[in-house]
């Protein structure tokens, strides 16, 4: 006697069309265009079942419902629940009942029931019929949204990747200038959740802002005029570079009066314990504010090896009294002490544009 051999017939995925209702076309669309594969739909449904309130497991039983329809057989589905739950893949009726109702609620499927429950078609001798079963039209005549749906959500997460390279461009940029920018280390942590389109919008916004930050007037670069010939720009160079010289050999003498400095700068001032009537007192009431501006004494111990004790507390003085205009204080302070644009703080300049402003605003 031979042994059974049991065939197994996996699940059928027969490429089938629908007819669109002319209404939704463009008007230079052909009637061949009316035709649009039902598993484009299901694809279009499957890429944003989250804004329906699916789950995956909705998505396999729908695939399933799919893969019944035959060309030329209409859009019911009469396979029975056993039938079904087989081809889904072993899930109990239960649950296949619950996955129905829940298209039902939805309108992507219709119940046209017998008298029995049964599911089935009749045909009289002109060629009408009946269907009894699950009907899968509604899903179709949906069509169009639900295209539009899986669209929008194809753009935002498109629009989310283009953004996120923004922000971390601007990042990079910032840990050239500052390593220890706490600003860069926060976004970065946020960046690795899952964030809306709004969210990465409003990091980028502050990233910008933050970047914007290290290109104020303060730390601009002069304009350069390009000499008329080469001689000139021989010339040029050289006046540059014995400029750049000159700057590091006396950069630490380019400091204001003190009485300067604490008339101006009267934010700083008001937090002394008593009066400043000397560098030694500036400075270490400099070194007391320095932590409570969120830049780490280490920070501010290289910057007054950097440019000097003296150019370091004026540093702190100007930038509290800067406030507000100041979006994060310890990479402003790193910019203008220890980054590439240490050379171009000046104190006395700074203290002048700062008096003008308050004697025109007086």
């Amino acid at each position: 006697m031979g042994k059974a051999v049991f065939v197994h017939k996996p699940m059928a995925f027969t490429k089938l069309s629908v007819k669109r209702q002319k209404a939704h076309l463009p008007h230079d669309e052909t009637a061949s265009a009316a035709e649009l594969d039902v598993w484009t739909i299901f694809r279009a449904l499957r890429d944003s079942h989250t804004q329906f309130g699916l789950r995956p497991s909705h998505m396999q039983t729908l695939q399933a419902l799919l893969s019944f329809l035959k060309p030329g057989h209409g859009e019911v589905v009469f396979a029975s629940n056993a039938e079904i739950c087989r081809r889904v893949g072993g899930i109990d009726e239960r649950t296949l009942r619950r996955h129905i109702d829940r298209f039902l609620a939805l309108g992507f499927i219709t119940r046209q029931d017998s008298p029995n429950r049964k599911r089935y078609r009749v045909r009289s001798s002109d060629g009408q019929c009946i269907s009894y079963g699950l009907s899968l039209s509604p899903l179709f005549e949906r069509a169009d949204e639900l295209l539009a749906v899986a669209q929008k959500l194809e753009n935002m997460r498109r629009d989310c990747i283009f953004i996120r390279k923004q922000i971390l461009t601007k990042l990079a940029h910032l840990e050239e200038t500052n390593p220890d920018n706490v600003f860069t280390s926060t976004v970065r942590k946020a960046l690795r959740r899952k964030l809306s389109i709004a969210e990465y919008r409003s990091l980028l916004s502050e990233t910008e802002s933050e970047y914007r930050l290290l290109s104020t007037a303060v730390d601009a670069p002069k304009t350069a005029f390009l000499p008329a010939n080469d001689g000139q720009a021989d010339r040029h160079l050289s006046k540059s570079e014995k400029e750049d010289k000159d700057i590091e050999t006396v950069g630490n003498d380019n400091k204001p009066e003190v009485q300067t400095l604490t008339s101006v700068c009267r934010e700083a001032t008001a937090f002394a314990p008593k009066g400043l009537t000397t560098w030694k007192d500036v400075e270490r009431h400099a070194e007391t504010l320095a932590p409570m501006m969120g830049i780490h004494a280490s920070t501010f111990d290289k910057a007054k090896i950097a440019i000097g004790p003296q150019k370091a507390s004026c540093a702190i003085f100007i930038m509290l009294q800067l406030g507000k205009r100041i979006r994060n204080f310890g990479a402003y302070f790193h910019s203008i002490t220890l980054g590439k644009r240490v050379h171009q703080f000046d104190p006395i300049v700074l203290l002048q544009r700062l008096a003008n402003i308050e004697n025109a605003t007086a």
